[in-house]
């Protein structure tokens, strides 16, 4: 009994999903396009975080040391940041390799050279290169370094002007996000709207036979069946067609943003990733069909 009853509200809801044609066609369209914004998003956030954790991996603070600076108190200090639990990795550059690969820069600049040949004695001192887990640590990294006992053979840290720029980019990266949240949030009420007026107006049509149903005993679940799988195959053949939208665009785009950024390949991303950015998808589209529909048919259920 209970299978034939699933046979008959699946039933009821693909013969009023057809009924509906056009109606059905126009909320199936909006949803598509309400999921193409969560997937653009979704991919775009796959993009600028690539790019803002290629900038910070580029990004470090660097400890000068002076050049009265013994190199076993320097090493001492480098020790001293590993065993931080904010610090990434520590570079150590010795006096002479700092003055090698300042000479490597500037090998162009005729006056620098002859300016260092004149000085004869290496005006350099050593460094440190260090990076953070996170960009937000810099700030407690510097720190313990003010504060180490030697402190002293510290020249300056170059702390302050990194941080600026890490700023910057994460607050460019909060907006992105926030701006593409918002515009989804937006069409998904959009969408939500239409299914909600869709399913209604298919649910008054079929007011009498609902009223009739209810007045021959029919449970609630199985009066409002064939509507919740109606919104269902909404919300699924709305993230079908969505997912599959993406394939060319990505393929159109991977390459070219791959080059413009240096991200990753969003084809590449796409086709790794199909099942479960079809599953986000999935999820969100036949949430809002169900959710829709179950709302819908509630003041019907009245009898």
């Amino acid at each position: 009994m209970f299978s034939v009853n699933i046979k008959r509200i699946t039933k009821g809801g693909f013969v009023n999903f057809w009924r509906n044609g056009w109606v059905s066609f126009a909320t199936v369209l909006v949803m598509v396009l309400t999921l193409f914004v969560i997937g653009g998003l979704i991919l775009s956030n796959v993009v600028l975080t690539s790019v803002i954790a290629s900038l910070e991996d580029k990004v470090d603070i660097t400890v000068y040391f002076r050049t009265s600076a013994a190199e076993p108190d320097i090493l001492a200090v480098k020790d001293s940041l590993t065993k931080l639990g904010e610090v990434e990795s520590v570079e150590y550059v010795s006096r002479a390799e700092a003055l090698e690969r300042f000479k490597e820069r500037h090998k162009e600049n005729a006056l620098i050279t002859q300016s260092l040949d004149e000085v004869g004695d290496n005006p350099l001192g050593a460094a440190l290169n260090i990076q953070a887990k996170d960009p937000s640590q810099y700030a407690s990294i510097t720190t313990f370094l003010e504060g180490n006992i030697l402190s002293g053979i510290l020249d300056k840290v170059n702390y302050r002007q990194n941080q600026l720029v890490i700023d910057r980019l994460s607050s460019v990266l909060r907006a992105s996000r926030k701006v593409g949240i918002s515009i989804s949030i937006v069409l998904a009420v959009i969408a939500f709207l239409v299914a909600f007026n869709t399913i209604r107006m298919a649910i008054y049509t079929s007011r009498e036979e609902i009223r009739v149903m209810k007045l021959v005993g029919a449970s609630n679940w199985y009066t409002r069946g064939p509507f919740l799988v109606e919104g269902f195959l909404h919300g699924f053949l709305a993230s079908v067609i969505a997912t599959l939208t993406f394939w060319p665009l990505t393929f159109w785009l991977g390459g070219r943003i791959q080059n413009f950024f240096g991200g990753p390949n969003l084809l590449s991303y796409y086709q790794g990733n199909f099942f479960e950015f079809f599953l986000v998808l999935f999820l969100a589209g036949t949430m809002l069909g169900v959710v829709s529909s179950s709302i819908a048919i509630r003041r019907y259920m009245r009898v």
